[in-house]
């Protein structure tokens, strides 16, 4: 897995009359080589199952000595904060009525169609804002324990602005990787109808209502036209399974949780879709992004669920080396306010309000 940043448009408009057509004259987007995308930065090597089951998480995301765990009784009253009284519940994709797929689809489109807000020099859409936030903080949020709180923070950030800005009103769905490790390409995700197919060996996705999409930014720091392309590899989505996420959720610590479940399922999921999701930070440039850090999100809150201790600390560093506490802060730039780890440690808290259908 590795590197870029990137920034999109769709060059063939699929079923939302208000994105940018065809301008004639213009070249479609290439297919850059796989090779690209696996070289474009760092490379983060994946967790075998045997290696989990046999206690072999070696926590590199945490550079130097990680502080001590602090005493769990200590943050308890000062972490403890109110429940919404009505979380929403986000389901999983297969459980997501045909109406409500092809709204989040036209949401995200809407994002893709809308204008840049001007923050970010590469952006040429509203959505290329998320793919430009996401390569600049993936030094800072990949590859140490504040990992899973950013990417919280970041997915509920996209939930808001497709609910403000493209009138988005159904809950958030996420894809249940489980049930289709070793056959993502049977799930109705990824298929002609929906999000397109991933099997095309490298080439551009040219079918699904994100055919023929454009990137202008990526892999890796460079800026190079490009399509959407996908390279399934079954082999690598088996390393998705139920297995996996058990063992690292097995895990009692948060840090080391955390830099297992960063360094399996998440990085097996990136690099099964292969393509631009292999590319770490150009990876939000594919809309299937949204839908495996809902499963990554998912497995860290049944990991918080078996211990309501597990509410009420944090421990790890970050890219710094700081350790992490309940008041560190948590930023996307401004799309929504900085918020503290404090906010984001219980999705039923007042600030995230919701919880996952299983």
């Amino acid at each position: 897995m590795k590197i870029s940043l990137l920034s999109a448009t769709l060059v063939v408009a699929v079923g939302v009359s208000a994105l940018p057509q065809v301008v004639p004259g213009t070249q479609k987007a290439p297919a850059l080589p796989v090779q690209k995308f696996r070289d474009a930065g760092f490379h983060l090597k994946p967790l075998q199952l045997n290696e989990i089951l046999a206690g072999l998480v070696n926590n590199t995301l945490l550079p130097g000595s990680a502080p001590k765990k602090p005493d769990v009784h200590t943050f308890a009253t000062e972490a403890a904060a109110d429940q919404c009284s009505n979380p929403r519940v986000r389901p999983e994709w297969e459980s997501y009525s045909d109406d409500d797929r092809q709204a989040f689809i036209n949401a995200i489109r809407c994002l893709m169609g809308n204008g840049p807000s001007g923050q970010f020099g590469n952006s040429h859409s509203r959505y290329e804002d998320f793919i430009a936030l996401h390569q600049t903080l993936t030094p800072n949020v990949h590859m140490n324990a504040k990992f899973l709180y950013w990417h919280r923070q970041f997915l509920w950030t996209f939930e808001q602005v497709l609910r403000d800005e493209c009138g988005f009103d159904r809950e958030l769905p996420w894809f249940d990787e489980t049930r289709f490790s070793g056959k993502f390409a049977q799930s109705s995700l990824l298929s002609s109808q929906w999000f397109g197919t991933a099997s095309e060996g490298g080439n551009c996705v040219d079918n699904g209502q994100f055919a023929n999409l454009a990137l202008n930014i990526g892999p890796g720091t460079d800026n190079t036209y490009h399509c959407l392309s996908r390279n399934l590899d079954e082999g690598a989505s088996a390393n998705t399974n139920q297995q996996v996420v058990d063992g690292c959720n097995a895990q009692t610590d948060y840090a080391q949780m955390a830099s297992c479940s960063e360094l399996s399922a998440h990085a097996w999921g990136h690099n099964c879709i292969g393509g631009v999701m292999e590319d770490v930070a150009s990876s939000v440039g594919d809309p299937l992004f949204w839908m495996h850090h809902g499963f990554i999100d998912r497995n860290f809150r049944i990991w918080q669920n078996a211990d309501s201790n597990r509410l009420n600390y944090v421990d790890g560093v970050d890219h710094a080396g700081n350790a992490l506490t309940l008041d560190t802060t948590v930023n996307v730039y401004d799309i929504r306010p900085t918020v503290t780890i404090r906010d984001l440690i219980d999705t039923k808290g007042t600030h995230l309000c919701y919880k996952y259908q299983y």
